[in-house]
């Protein structure tokens, strides 16, 4: 798609309920390095990056308040990471906005959620430079709420994090995850991952990505072992 072609930079805006006053740092927010162009969008989304952290924290904090610290880093986790940040970019069809080379055209680089989810960290670090920390702010949690306006702690928890919590303290190590096979073209993988504690295997699970199959198979050895407690 040439920037010809692409959809009105306005239209974007109007999701977002933001107007750039400098569209030259929206349309940097939005380029990839793939372009080679001097101007790319990787400072933009080390700062949204950082900036995310504390809004997805304070939203949670306000959001949960009867959770601990360790529980809303948990929760923060889920949702600070590129699969949360996806989940945010395709609800803004960012894929339709984003400048890429040919070649990640041709590779189906518009769905794929590592150029999305840094492109909407990009994307916000780009209106907290412009409008400070507020207005980011305001998007952010619009966004949150609209997309995980159900968020519920013991669905979305970091099963790894718990996992090895549990195990530490029953086994005195931590679970090893094994990578048994990875298939499809690259632009559509499937990861298989084995998770074995204490020698024995408890789950072998399938994801889109290495993290998301072994967080399949931590859900599943957690609930196995805990049901080994009662």
């Amino acid at each position: 798609m040439s920037k010809s072609s692409k959809p009105s930079m306005s239209e974007l805006e109007h999701k977002l309920q933001y107007h750039f006053k400098d569209q030259k740092l929206l349309a940097q927010a939005l380029t990839h390095r793939s372009c080679k162009s001097k101007i790319h969008n990787e400072r933009l989304e080390f700062l949204g990056d950082a900036v995310l952290d504390l809004i997805v924290g304070e939203y949670l904090f306000k959001k949960f308040p009867k959770l601990s610290e360790g529980d809303l880093s948990k929760l923060r986790a889920c949702i600070v990471n590129e699969q949360g940040f996806n989940k945010l970019a395709l609800a803004l069809e960012l894929g339709k906005y984003i400048f890429i080379s040919p070649s990640e055209e041709s590779n189906n680089g518009r769905s794929k959620p590592s150029i999305l989810s840094n492109t909407f960290e990009a994307l916000i670090g780009a209106v907290y430079l412009e409008s400070g920390l507020q207005e980011a702010t305001r998007i952010t949690h619009a966004l949150l709420e609209s997309n995980y306006n159900k968020i519920d702690f013991g669905l979305v928890r970091d099963f790894k994090t718990s996992l090895q919590e549990l195990t530490q303290a029953r086994f005195m190590q931590i679970p090893r995850y094994e990578l048994i096979s990875e298939t499809g073209p690259d632009h559509q993988k499937s990861f298989t991952i084995a998770i074995f504690i204490d020698g024995r295997e408890y789950a072998r699970c399938s994801g889109s990505s290495k993290k998301n199959a072994q967080q399949k198979c931590a859900q599943v050895a957690y609930e196995i072992l805990q049901k080994e407690c009662v």
